[in-house]
């Protein structure tokens, strides 16, 4: 059975550009996202990362599919030693003085069902703190400090 997408929008009061330095620029991701090693808005650029719970970290494995400068970015989210294919999107909406961000995550029942970690449930909350708390956070910070 094919489950609905996670999707995740949050407006933020910065521009378009603040936006999009964040998800794009490496050194602004590690403050808010994941610590990569590499990672370069560019269709074919692949990055991989280490992240999970205490009781399971995971290697992500990525690959840029799309991307719209100040629009849209795009990356397939994959775990290695698991079969599944999911895709990332980012897609932002020039509000002014503001920036709407719309996050999808797609594929996500395409991941082993019996584990626990990589159950819908999970990304939903992770997803909603990573956008909703941590990137709010540090694009409410970096504004008010220049």
């Amino acid at each position: 059975m094919k489950e609905e997408p996670f999707v995740i929008e949050r407006t933020f009061n910065v521009d378009v550009q603040k936006v999009w330095e964040a998800i794009t620029d490496k050194e602004q991701m590690k403050h808010w996202y994941f610590d990569l090693a590499e990672f370069k808005p560019e269709v074919g650029f692949k990055f991989s990362f280490i992240g999970g719970t205490e009781e399971e970290q995971f290697v992500h494995l990525c690959q840029v599919t799309e991307v719209i400068p100040q629009k849209k970015l795009a990356y397939s989210w994959d775990y290695q030693g698991y079969v599944g294919s999911s895709l990332v999107t980012f897609e932002l909406y020039n509000e002014g003085a503001s920036t709407k961000l719309k996050l999808t995550h797609s594929g996500l029942e395409t991941f082993p069902s019996d584990n626990p970690n990589l159950k819908q449930e999970n990304f939903a909350e992770g997803w909603t703190y990573i956008i909703g708390t941590s990137l709010n956070n540090y694009l409410n910070n970096s504004s008010t400090n220049g």
